[in-house]
């Protein structure tokens, strides 16, 4: 049987036709230069070898202040690390230019260059730790600062996408729009419902444990109502899609923006933000409330569970109480948040995406960003709707 395999690159044969290679020093304007000649190869670097190593040794000084490419053959990675250790090694320390045409020297001296310098030796840092610790809050300062300018601009820029779907619904994507729908709001229910039918029985379960001190565990289906209705379900459902959903826009546009398909896009006249952001932004904007609505309904049937079973409370008077005591007010103030943030989490996923680089820690990276961001925008934001709500007397 004949054997197939490749031989090592070191036991190949050379090009066919392969110059020898050489260099001598000329002057050019009456300055040295070192002007190589001939094909300087892995295959051909090894014939000149020995003229060479006094040169990379030190043992001989070669006083060329430049390079004339203009007589080089075929030249290689291996002949370009060659050749820059020859005139690191002279009394110019270093390459002052490089001259003559050669159609591949410049690019491949650029990728030599950074692997041949040893790493730069470490300096320590004598400043006090007060000076170092001021010098890291400026840092981190600047950067919320650029941080907070450009998410403003994507807000911008979502905000006139938007509006230009509005006044053009033509411009709208519905099979993304329905995917998104789909993957990130009808397959959400499930995990939604679970948790906030925990949620809700946990706040009747502490709060009647606390209220039975005082003799008014009766109070429980208003501690229920109010807290669900208000606060746990809207925020607890906004905490769920930040890490769910969020985190798979940065995911999936990150992965598009490494594969090039949004460069794809930019080329065939497709804006991203209307083939990415906007049918997120919409989905959101539909599915959220009616998460919230999910949510609401568990936490009460929840909180509900548990005053029946364990504080002999039934349903038709925990119902009443609910009616009577809690009122639809608090249904619509904490419904009146989902919007909002559909639109902070939607803007913040799609941004992490399309600042995703060409590597994978750069898209880990992102994902964990988006989720980070998110889940802190949802409860500053909710913060400010807490104090708003206190001025409104709502």
């Amino acid at each position: 049987m004949t054997d197939t395999t490749t031989p090592p690159a070191a036991e190949m044969p050379p090009p066919v036709a392969a110059r020898p290679p050489g260099f001598a020093v000329v002057a050019v304007e009456d300055v040295p230069m070192l002007a190589p000649h001939g094909d300087w190869t892995v295959w051909t670097i090894a014939q000149i070898e020995t003229d060479l190593r006094p040169y990379l040794t030190g043992e001989a000084a070669l006083s060329a202040r430049g390079i004339d490419v203009s007589a080089l053959g075929a030249l290689d990675t291996a002949g370009a690390h060659v050749l820059w250790q020859l005139v690191a090694a002279s009394q110019s320390a270093g390459i002052a230019a490089l001259y003559g045409d050669h159609p591949t020297a410049l690019r491949l001296l650029d990728e030599v260059v950074p692997h041949t310098h040893p790493p730069a030796a470490l300096v320590p840092d004598t400043r006090s730790i007060a000076i170092k610790l001021l010098d890291q809050i400026g840092e981190a300062t600047v950067r919320i600062g650029r941080e907070t300018a450009d998410t403003l601009e994507f807000v911008g820029r979502t905000v006139v996408a938007l509006a230009k779907a509005v006044m053009d619904p033509r411009r709208l994507r519905w099979l993304p729009i329905v995917a998104v729908m789909e993957s990130a709001g009808f397959n959400a229910i499930p995990i939604v419902a679970t948790l906030s039918f925990f949620i809700g029985a946990v706040v009747a379960f502490m709060g009647a444990t606390t209220l039975a001190q005082f003799g008014a565990t009766v109070f429980t289906v208003e501690l229920v109502g109010i807290s669900v209705l208000r606060e746990f379900a809207v925020l607890l459902t906004a905490i769920i899609i930040a890490g769910r959903s969020d985190s798979a826009f940065t995911a999936q546009i990150g992965a598009m923006k490494m594969n090039q398909e949004i460069d794809a896009m930019r080329t065939l006249g497709l804006d991203p933000m209307d083939m990415l952001v906007v049918p997120r932004v919409i989905a959101l904007l539909v599915w959220l409330p009616i998460l919230t609505l999910v949510a609401m309904l568990a936490g009460l049937i929840g909180g509900g569970a548990v005053a029946v079973l364990q504080l002999d409370i039934s349903p038709t008077y925990f119902l009443y109480r609910l009616q009577e005591n809690v009122g639809v007010v608090h249904f619509w103030t904490g419904m009146a948040k989902a919007p909002v943030f559909a639109v902070i989490m939607a803007i913040i996923g799609c941004r992490q995406g399309l600042l995703v680089g060409n590597d994978v820690i750069s898209l880990g990276r992102n994902t964990t960003a988006a989720v980070v961001q998110a889940i802190f925008m949802v409860i500053v934001v909710d913060a400010i709707f807490a104090m708003v709500y206190l001025e409104l007397d709502l």
